[in-house]
């Protein structure tokens, strides 16, 4: 490196120091751009100067030219430069000029499957700056879903925050055609077919940030629908506490961990949280002596120790046929992503039976509905009685804004459901209002409820003789142990709208 004062390239985490710099060029701005930051390992924050362990001498000359000022020298080990990095040119990322947008060149977006990151502000197609704008969007939105919808006015986008849809465009001027090809480039699917249905992936990333994506297209009557569903990889694992157990619900998730064999199932629709909660419990099942083994679509964390699958569906690699292969890898525990046929229940079943303990998923309205969907994909009363061990049905309410929810008395018909859930009627239940802290909607994040089913040996007794759904429920469930009983605790401690409830779990009777 020349320059008498050009520091060397850090190797770890140190105090800061200072050191003096070059005038900065005529006009020349503080922030160095994003691709060169990251390649070079050098990031600009006002009178700061952040060096990762691979900086380039070029990158220290540069931001010094570029400061012009004094800068007090931070070296950051790889994780911490990667968060500052993410960090600062996240900033003002949703407000980055989409609409000035025009669309009169050529979208040069060939080959484009590689990972990118939705930060790097290269001189890109006005096509492709729209498309990592979008992306970007939702991804800073915590969006769990982008939907991309081509209609006879133009197209409008509109992403999936705290289970509801918002707009974020809608506009009449924008080529709809290479908007979907952009996508299904990156996604890696052909874009010459457009009268079929495809699946594809998007790997991204958002600073220091790993974003997966999996991509849907449709065709319909204006051109391909295309869905895509955000999976933010950097988040990490819930905490069971924080998923919004109670202390008794924590104990039981606990000793059903750690049982030698059965079959413990997680229902609810989509987006309820079940892999969420499947992946907290197999973190508990998680020790040394145990070889636990997943096959998943996709696999959305990554589990240190975990001997984790991708299905894919297209050269034969199915659920089942995953399933069957993770027993000739002597597996005292196995994670299956869904249990979506006949076929991967009877496996999932069998393999409870030889002595493994197997966690899945299952479209079921509630815990006892599971019993019923098992007996509908054909699994026998007397293998379901022999396997099953327990079932968690969850749902997600949006949590009411601390800062604008309001508080009213409670009416005698609303005093009247918690009395007949068994629960105390509270003083006053709480509203949505909305401010700008939450933009209006009235609420911030989502709690889980849960209905949680042991299968006890009075339960299983019940099973085997091929009870009903009612009479299932009548023998596993207190009033307050539902999900509707759930979801009033929850409106009774202030986290959530009666409103909410009756929105997420229907019928409170």
């Amino acid at each position: 490196m020349t320059g008498p004062a050009a520091p060397e390239a850090p190797a770890a985490a140190s105090a800061p120091r200072t050191a003096d710099t070059e005038p900065a060029a005529p006009g020349g701005g503080p922030r160095l751009p994003f691709a060169f930051a990251r390649d070079s390992g050098v990031v600009l924050d006002g009178g700061r100067l952040h060096v990762g362990p691979g900086a380039t001498p070029n990158g220290l000359r540069e931001a010094r030219r570029r400061a012009g000022r004094r800068l007090e020298i931070v070296e950051e080990d790889r994780e911490g430069f990667e968060a500052v990095l993410g960090r600062l040119y996240r900033e003002g990322a949703e407000t980055d000029g989409a609409e000035a947008l025009s669309f009169d060149l050529e979208d040069a977006a060939a080959g484009a499957r590689a990972e990118r990151d939705l930060l790097d502000a290269a001189e890109d197609a006005p096509v492709i700056q729209l498309v990592n704008q979008l992306l970007r969007r939702a991804v800073l939105a915590g969006a769990s879903d982008l939907h991309v919808e081509p209609g006879e006015g133009g197209l409008r986008v509109r992403m999936r925050v705290d289970g509801f849809l918002q707009t974020v465009m809608d506009r009449d001027d924008v080529p709809v055609r290479r908007i979907v090809s952009r996508l299904k480039v990156m996604a890696g699917l052909d874009i010459a077919e457009t009268r079929l249905p495809q699946d594809g992936r998007i790997p991204l990333r958002l600073g220091g940030r790993l974003i997966d994506t999996r991509v849907s297209s449709l065709p319909g009557h204006y051109g391909e629908r295309v869905v895509l569903r955000i999976l933010d990889r950097s988040s990490g694992l819930v905490p069971l506490d924080a998923l919004g157990l109670s202390s008794a619900q924590v104990a039981l998730l606990e000793r059903l961990s750690a049982l030698p064999n059965g079959i413990i199932l997680a229902t609810g629709p989509t987006g309820s949280g079940k892999t969420t909660t499947l992946y907290s419990l197999l973190k508990l099942a998680n020790r040394e002596e145990r070889n636990i083994v997943t096959v998943e679509d996709p696999v959305e964390y990554d589990l240190p120790g975990i001997s984790q699958s991708q299905i894919n569906a297209e050269i034969g690699m199915t659920f089942a046929a995953g399933l069957r292969a993770t027993l000739r890898q002597d597996p005292d525990v196995i994670l299956v992503g869904e249990v979506r046929d006949g076929e991967t229940a009877g496996v999932a079943t069998q393999a409870a039976l030889t002595g493994h303990l197997v966690f899945s998923s299952l479209h079921a309205n509630g815990s006892v509905g599971a019993v019923v969907r098992l007996r509908d994909l054909g699994i026998d009363d007397f293998m379901i009685a022999a396997t099953l061990r327990g079932v968690i049905a969850q749902r997600l309410l949006r949590r009411l804004c601390a800062e604008c929810r309001t508080s009213r008395p409670v009416t005698q018909g609303e005093a009247q459901l918690f009395d007949r859930h068994g629960l105390a009627v509270p003083l006053t239940l709480h509203d949505a209002s909305g401010c700008a802290a939450c933009g209006g909607t009235g609420h911030a994040g989502r709690v889980g409820i849960f209905e949680m089913l042991e299968v006890t040996e009075t339960l299983r007794a019940a099973i085997d003789r091929g009870d009903s759904e009612a009479a299932l429920a009548r023998l596993a469930l207190d009033a307050g142990e539902t999900l509707a009983g759930q979801g009033l605790a929850q409106v009774a401690r202030g986290e959530t709208s009666l409103a909410e409830c009756l929105r997420v779990v229907g019928d409170l009777t």
